[in-house]
């Protein structure tokens, strides 16, 4: 992984041909010493056994996306834009977690190879959290994944030839699409720089922009094709796969599939004519129409993208958004929040203790797209629904006694844990960044961002004295 980053850092200088590279010894620099570093690994444990138990898949896990985080902050800390290790650390992470949140401004002046390495962070971000979706959280039984568990997901010598075709397949959809995203956002008006960068960015639902503007630089149409990039970024990956190898409809038949859709159509529905019926001023059904989709899908896959700031629409599209900052896209998808079969499983649950109630003795069936849903499932979503709880209060209250008002610190947490972007408010709203914050949050916050995107329990149990002693 080391090696194949220290490559992906070549990537920003070979595409702007070096001479509009400002930062071209930054990024040699970066890719020598993760490279270097790859390299040692490699050479320090040649013929060594790889006996891949849970125990070291926890371990693998989580310190390698913390660390090919803190590789991936050096060509920011090292260019010439005195860009501070927090603020470093904090894009890094926000980018390979596919957050989407920035503390730099001025974007659109900003030196290219930096915009591009932020958008390429992003893309192997997207489909590093697919890969570990549908092979190493199932497997770990983390958060009710071992519900998507499959033949791929065992790490055996009989399931690794499937494993490595289901992960052809998924690279292959990947490119196909990050490629029609680019290809469209350019034949739409796009310069062929800004529709790679945002191609990369919608795809992995991540969300950075080459603008300060966001997408609220570019027309209506363009907004209305992210909108259907970031919906394509938010569905099951491994569903593609399999429709592309025959299995048709599987798609359209998956429960996540169909809440998240029917979602999309109904809240950017309400909210529209909710601010038809407040506005002050003649009303554009369309555009209006169009503006609300497309920042609605952005916050529900938690892509982060903004068209305008929609923390002014009113009370109503305020706590809409807060608590649509929960959802998130679906699982096996590049999507973070908490899920949707996490909520699907809650109204299940639900309705099966209201049946409990009513009739005592009844034999009650749980399942879910077809497959029986067992207790030990439900009671690890469960504890990661707990867990999740837990922390959002924890970081809330680290934040507010740094000094952060209310809004900023509940907001900053959660946008965090759900690996959305943007908060809420004045300072880290859709018109703001977390630039003006002070390092500690933005510490806090790089953690907040890897917690989500490794479920929290993954780091939550590396971290527990319990599991180093037994």
């Amino acid at each position: 992984m080391f090696v194949l980053l220290s490559v992906f850092m070549t990537l920003p200088v070979i595409f702007l041909a070096g001479s509009i590279a400002p930062n071209a010894s930054a990024f040699a620099e970066s890719a020598s010493i993760v490279c270097g570093l790859g390299i040692f690994g490699i050479v320090a444990t040649y013929r060594q056994p790889r006996d891949l138990k849970p125990r070291y898949m926890f371990v693998l896990t989580v310190s390698s996306w913390f660390i090919l985080t803190l590789c991936s902050a050096l060509p920011f800390y090292l260019s010439g834009n005195d860009i501070s290790a927090p603020d470093a650390f904090f894009e890094a992470t926000s980018g390979i977690t596919t957050t989407g949140a920035t503390v730099l401004s001025g974007l659109d002046t900003m030196d290219r190879d930096l915009l591009l390495w932020r958008s390429i962070l992003q893309w192997i971000g997207g489909i590093g959290i697919i890969g570990m979706f549908v092979a190493v959280l199932p497997f770990l039984r983390v958060g009710g994944m071992r519900l998507f568990a499959t033949e791929s997901s065992e790490w055996t010598d009989k399931a690794l030839p499937r494993m490595k075709t289901l992960s052809r397949g998924l690279l292959v959809v990947y490119i196909i699409f990050s490629i029609v995203a680019v290809l469209t956002y350019w034949v739409s008006g796009m310069t062929l720089f800004d529709a790679f960068n945002h191609g990369l960015t919608s795809i992995a639902t991540g969300g950075f922009s080459t603008s300060d503007m966001s997408m609220g630089k570019f027309s209506d149409l363009i907004l209305m094709e992210a909108t259907l990039f970031m919906i394509l970024g938010s569905l099951p990956f491994f569903l593609f796969v399999r429709e592309m190898h025959g299995q048709h409809g599987v798609l359209f038949r998956d429960q996540q599939v169909r809440f998240l859709l029917t979602l999309l159509l109904l809240i950017p529905a309400v909210l529209t004519l909710y601010r038809w019926a407040v506005s002050p001023v003649p009303f554009d059904p369309l555009h209006n129409y169009a503006s609300t989709l497309f920042n609605v899908t952005s916050v529900v896959t938690t892509t982060g993208y903004a068209s305008e700031d929609y923390s002014a629409w009113g009370p109503l599209a305020f706590v809409l958004f807060f608590f649509l900052m929960f959802i998130g896209g679906c699982s096996g998808s590049t999507s973070g929040g908490m899920k949707v079969f996490r909520f699907q499983l809650s109204i299940i649950i639900l309705r099966e203790q209201l049946m409990r109630l009513l009739h005592p003795r009844a034999v009650l069936t749980r399942n879910y797209n077809g497959r029986a849903v067992s207790d030990e499932i439900i009671s690890s979503m469960i504890a990661y629904s707990f867990i999740f709880l837990l922390s959002l209060l924890v970081i809330t209250v680290a934040l507010a006694a740094m000094q952060l008002d209310f809004i900023t610190s509940l907001s900053g947490a959660l946008s965090s844990l759900t690996n959305v972007g943007p908060g809420l408010g004045d300072i880290i709203g859709p018109s703001g960044n977390f630039g003006p914050l002070p390092d500690g949050a933005k510490w806090l916050l790089s953690v907040g961002m890897l917690m989500g995107r490794l479920e929290i329990l993954s780091v939550i149990i590396v971290l527990s004295p319990a599991f180093w002693r037994s």
